[in-house]
């Protein structure tokens, strides 16, 4: 199973974004969490595509998939 924790952010325009991390550390630090996505806000480095930045924190969870490979010849 992959897991993913997924950090939600609300666009300056009022839309959604994420920003997918592999692998978590769990259980998941969420006072860590919250002062992370607050620095990734603070940078003012991720932008959408259509050039809003993220200005506020929607959410984060963590996404469990089961992802099962075939070898086809």
């Amino acid at each position: 199973m992959a897991k993913s924790l997924e950090l939600q952010f609300v666009t300056a325009d009022g839309k959604s974004a994420k920003v997918s991390i592999d692998n978590p550390i769990e259980p998941v630090d969420t006072a860590q969490v919250k002062a992370s996505m607050e620095a990734i806000i603070a940078a003012d480095v991720f932008f959408t595509n259509a050039g809003s930045s993220y200005s506020g924190i929607k959410g984060a969870r963590v996404v469990e998939r089961n992802v099962t490979d075939y070898t086809i010849e």
